[in-house]
């Protein structure tokens, strides 16, 4: 007989007016890893919430993270699976690529996704099209430290709190050792500015448009 991984019990909602706060949303690119599982200490620490958009193969290597991800109150998305340019890829990759994924992120935490975000931020009509098809929306991001280029964390730090305005997203990657170092003082900065840290659905609180681009609230 086949033995059932007991999924992890996420975290319970939370009620936050990103109308009235000044919410934005952390988002990190490309885990699960093992980079990840320090990121995730330093969040539980600081009762932070972020939104993790996952590779799909990523996950199937590393499971207990993503559920780690879950029970930790935080949102996992999807990101494909083997972090290829969906718009340079035929309608039928594209569909298999986050397919898969979901297929994943399912196995291993019990979360369907509703959300997923374009490799690169590369996406075109035909992603819209089949992302619409998967009842899956497409979150882009107001706010690019270059984190994968710049390897600095002072350097990542300075840019992110520059240029968070309320209603925010925030790309970033926990792939990055020094983008994971670089979070502490990134939260310590915004919240000394008033900023709440949510994830991608309670920044907007409500359903989002299946296949439609988002940026900032």
């Amino acid at each position: 007989m086949a033995v059932r991984t007991p999924q992890p019990v996420a975290a319970p909602p939370r009620k936050i007016d990103c109308r009235k706060r000044k919410c934005v949303a952390l988002t990190f690119d490309d885990g699960p890893m093992s980079s990840t599982i320090k990121l995730l200490t330093i969040l539980k620490q600081r009762k932070v919430r972020a939104t993790f958009f996952l590779i799909g193969q990523n996950v199937a290597r590393r499971p207990q993270v993503a559920r780690w991800e879950v029970s930790g109150g935080h949102e996992v998305a999807n990101h494909s699976y083997t972090h290829t340019d969906l718009a340079r890829a035929s309608s039928s990759r594209v569909r298999s690529e986050l397919a898969r994924t979901q297929s994943a992120i399912k196995r291993a935490t019990g979360v369907t996704p509703k959300l997923m975000r374009p490799p690169y931020g590369s996406t075109d009509g035909t992603v819209a099209s089949v992302t619409k098809k998967m009842k899956l929306a497409q979150i882009l991001w107001t706010v690019d430290p270059n984190d994968w280029r710049d390897r600095n964390s002072k350097t990542v730090e300075r840019r992110v709190v520059a240029a968070t305005r309320p209603g925010y997203i925030v790309l970033m990657h926990d792939i990055h050792p020094t983008t994971v170092a670089a979070v502490p003082n990134i939260i310590k900065r915004l919240a000394a500015k008033g900023y709440v840290f949510v994830t991608i659905s309670e920044l907007y609180g409500r359903p989002l448009t299946p296949g439609k681009k988002y940026s900032r609230r």
